[in-house]
């Protein structure tokens, strides 16, 4: 299975790509000291982003008490953008802060770059950070002498991203699935309706669908908003929300009749309507037992909808397709949960991979070497697909009930696993010119 990569692609690629406020600020150029006045001059009129930055940085050093520093910060924060520098946009944006807190354009800068440190690393610090920078920012006043319209303007562009900045808070490092639910709901709800059929709209209507197919979510509601996203994602990624999509609405109606209407009714409304409702045309374990009666071969079934049988089916239907795995040789394709050299952790189904937690796990047949061990997060393939491919052979398994914070789940034991990888083909040998013999003679 392709890694699903569209959030991340669709995410604003380049931070220097930000909407940022246009809120400047309003410090009143009244310079006495010349020399102060013409470094400042010098400063602001550089049109080289990186001569600027110098130049502003210098002026701050030799005039770090200047009654234009709000503006000279204001000024260094566009041009760190300009140069694609998060780390140091975030710099000037928190020094922005200390002397004016309230900043909406630092506020708006420094929530937008925590933000995507926390959905890439989940560090508590971070994502804590930039929620607590978001509440702020939804709790400010609009300053003196602002115009309604232009505070309209200035909360329009940064209230969406606060409450998708308190939304991966809440579910990355709170793990609180239902306030961050919550968030994204009233940040979607912020935009106009067009709006929400792409960009960073779309993009966290998917988190949304996401948060919904988490345990403590709603399966229905996962389905309609994945729905949602494919009537609008750009085609290329259709074909990686599509399994999803299909997943759980298999999981929860028994086949795919019907998902079409869903995803009509998706593409004509953000939100479904009061009540809405899909129905369970028959239980997991009912839909498994009829896969188990009409799949002729059982070892053809996909890997996830083997590990689907072993997790939801009757005792007596894994233990028919236990049965004919145990012993056998399969490759393991999925997102890397935890690795070692002796041991790899792999998520495969969905549902696997939106925990984040394992359902197979390979012990090698013997220990890698350090630059083979797979980085966690990374995606194992098929060669054909490019791979690394992890191989392995079907060693135990077991059935692990479900909890208040996971679904019912198998976890697989594979030994004697294998890493492969592409190899180039060789060149092929170059031949003897006519009359020329390798001997010399």
């Amino acid at each position: 299975m392709k890694k699903f990569v569209f959030a991340s692609v669709m995410a604003v690629a380049s931070f220097s790509l930000v909407s940022a406020p246009t809120l400047r600020a309003q410090d009143t150029i009244s310079i006495k000291d010349p020399a102060e006045f013409n470094a400042y001059q010098m400063a602001t009129t550089q049109s080289d982003p990186k001569a600027k930055v110098t130049a502003l940085e210098g002026f701050l050093t030799s005039y770090p008490q200047s009654v234009v520093k709000k503006a000279v910060l204001d000024s260094l924060i566009d041009s760190y953008q300009q140069l694609g520098d998060a780390d140091k946009t975030l710099s000037a944006a928190s020094r922005l802060l200390q002397v004016d807190p309230d900043n909406l354009k630092a506020i708006f800068i420094s929530v937008y770059i925590k933000k995507s440190q926390c959905a890439k690393t989940s560090d508590v610090q971070t994502c804590d950070d930039a929620a607590a920078l978001a509440k702020k920012g939804l709790a400010a006043s609009k300053p003196a002498g602002m115009s309604d319209d232009d505070w309209k303007k200035q909360t329009s562009a940064t209230y969406p991203v606060f409450h998708s900045a308190i939304a991966v808070d809440d579910i990355n490092a709170k793990k609180d699935v239902k306030a961050g639910i919550e968030e994204y709901k009233a940040e979607l709800m912020l935009y106009p309706p067009d709006a929400t059929k792409s960009g960073p709209a779309l993009v966290d209507t998917l988190n949304l669908a996401e948060a919904y197919a988490k345990p403590g979510g709603d399966l229905e509601k996962a389905i309609w908003f994945y729905a949602r996203v494919w009537n609008f994602a750009p085609a290329n990624f259709k074909s990686q929300i599509q399994p999803k999509l299909e997943y759980y609405y298999k999981k929860h109606h028994g086949d795919l009749k019907g998902l079409d209407d869903i995803k009509a009714q998706a593409a004509n409304s953000l939100f479904p309507a009061e009540g809405f409702k899909i129905t369970q045309a028959k239980t997991p374990a009912e839909q498994i037992h009829d896969l188990i009666a009409s799949t002729p071969d059982l070892n053809t079934l996909a890997l996830d909808d083997k590990e689907t049988v072993l997790a939801l089916g009757t005792k007596e239907d894994a233990d028919k397709l236990w049965g004919l795995l145990q012993g056998k040789q399969t490759p393991v394709p999925g997102t890397v949960i935890e690795a070692s050299a002796s041991q790899i952790k792999v998520a495969v189904t969905p549902d696997a991979k939106s925990a984040k937690t394992a359902d197979f796990i390979v012990n090698m047949k013997e220990p890698l070497a350090d630059k083979d061990i797979p980085a966690v997060g990374s995606e194992l393939k098929l060669l054909k697909e490019g791979g690394p491919e992890l191989d392995a052979t079907y060693d135990t398994y077991a059935q692990i009930p479900a909890t208040a914070t996971a679904v019912q789940s198998a976890q697989i034991v594979l030994k004697d696993g294998m890493m492969q990888k592409k190899t180039a083909p060789k060149a092929p040998a170059r031949k003897p010119a006519p009359g020329h013999h390798p001997t010399g003679h």
